[in-house]
């Protein structure tokens, strides 16, 4: 398809504008939207170019599995410029009519399942093109406290500005709150109001409502879908940071500015987020104050992953006067987060380990995919686990926690070792044989995000 992409000659066909050119057009609306935080948008679906659709469907990823049409990436792209043209005019002609989500469903650490929604390949194409265009209006609104699902924002920055908050500001209380079933509990009526605030455009806000009440079809049985984003869709990490802006941060932001009595600091990543306070007056009235605004928007916390625990600088030496015990711990973007000392000075310390339910489940992973590759030649069965230790440490190398990273390395290797061992009837495969191959294949830990403090300083 890499050559298909050079040979496809779809501006000339379908006269589209080059990509250099298509920011220009949302220039205006980014502006605009910026000097005017209460200007409504009434036309822009005609920024759903032909150029910004053929830019969506090659950003999309090429493996990802197909929808109910069971068309894939590759499939789809054959007679692409014809495909988007007549896609371009049913968008704009309002006639486009979206397909049912394919719903699977994902397991979780703890046993649990958790829905996904695959979309087709059509409807990512239409949906990551309408959210290059909405992004430039809420993008100017949203709150800096605010790291899911937003260009330039990683996981690693929320994580940075969860230990700046703790090891730098008057952080005594952390309030650890997670909303029950996010995606599934928006209701679509309250989500387009929200998007009605900054979208007047009444195509745009018709084909959003077409999105969300195309349905999802599970185990070939089609059902409606009143209520609810489908987690998996293009589109829907979008739709609820725009509806949580609205649930939660401004609302948070403007709390604290008028009612709390110390410090209060807030990062949030999708439907997860932290709260730490000075106090544990301002604490509970907030998680109180927070539980009423949330039922205005159909949602609640989640009853046992939300709690209130003493952190913090002065944790230890408070609940050691009062003879309570070492504070609590809680997680937060795959790491747990302890109170410490450091051996230098015994002053305080944030240490992130990454947590252990999920160590575990990852390394159980990583087993059943290897033994489905027993008969793959080695250096095959070791580029496979580089890619699946590289991606891990990728994300876990983060300060003080290069001992899980030594502990999956060293499982990882064992792993690998029985499983040769079950290649040869003679059993030959000893340490030293596999050292060689583990020093060639199977990288060792190493901090790849040093401390916030230390990178931010010049």
């Amino acid at each position: 398809m890499a050559s298909a992409a050079r040979n496809l000659g779809i501006h000339a066909k379908a006269g589209l504008r080059r990509p250099t050119e298509l920011d220009v057009g949302l220039t205006w609306v980014r502006e605009a939207a910026m000097r005017n935080r209460s200007l409504r948008f009434d036309n822009v679906l005609h920024h759903v170019t032909l150029s910004r659709l053929e830019l969506a469907y090659w950003s999309l990823r090429k493996d990802a599995a197909a929808g109910v049409d069971e068309q894939d990436w590759a499939s789809y792209g054959v007679g692409l410029a014809e495909r988007l043209m007549r896609v371009h005019q049913l968008v704009q002609s309002g006639r486009y009519q979206p397909q049912p989500v394919l719903r699977q469903w994902a397991l979780k650490p703890d046993g649990r399942k958790r829905p996904l929604g695959v979309t087709c390949v059509e409807d990512k194409v239409v949906q990551k093109a309408l959210v290059g265009v909405l992004e430039a209006i809420f993008e100017v609104d949203f709150l800096g406290f605010s790291y899911g699902f937003r260009p330039g924002r990683s996981q690693h920055d929320a994580l940075d500005a969860v230990y700046m908050a703790i090891t730098t500001r008057k952080v005594s209380w952390v309030l650890d709150a997670d909303i029950e079933a996010c995606f599934d509990r928006i209701e679509h009526s309250k989500l387009l109001a929200v998007l009605g605030r900054r979208i007047a455009d009444r195509r745009v806000l018709r084909l959003i409502e077409q999105m969300l009440d195309a349905g999802v079809v599970d185990e070939g049985t089609g059902q409606a879908s009143k209520v609810g984003v489908p987690q998996g869709a293009v589109i829907s990490p979008l739709l609820a940071n725009v509806f949580l802006h609205d649930a939660i941060d401004r609302w948070v932001h403007g709390w604290r500015g008028r009612w709390a009595r110390g410090m209060v600091s807030i990062v949030r990543y999708a439907d997860d987020f932290v709260i730490g306070t000075q106090y544990r007056s301002d604490a509970v009235r907030l998680r109180t104050n927070l539980e009423k605004r949330l039922a205005l928007y159909g949602l609640k916390l989640h009853p046992e992953k939300t709690r209130l625990i003493e952190f913090g600088r002065f944790a230890q030496a408070n609940r050691g006067e009062r003879g309570a015990g070492k504070p609590a711990t809680f997680n937060f973007l795959g790491f747990t987060r302890c109170c410490a000392t450091r051996r230098s000075d015994g002053d305080f310390a944030l240490r992130r380990l990454s947590i252990a339910k999920r160590v575990r489940a990852f390394l159980q992973k990583v087993k059943e995919e290897l033994q489905k590759r027993y008969a793959w030649s080695v250096a095959m069965q070791g580029s496979w686990l580089r890619s699946k230790v590289r991606g891990y440490f990728q994300y876990h190398g983060v300060p003080g926690n290069l001992g899980t990273l030594d502990t999956v390395r060293r499982e990882i290797n064992r792993m690998w070792l029985r499983v040769l061992r079950r290649r040869s009837q003679r059993d030959d495969m000893t340490w030293e044989k596999l050292t060689r191959w583990v020093k060639r294949w199977i990288p060792s830990g190493k901090i790849v995000h040093p401390y916030p403090n230390q990178r931010f300083a010049f």
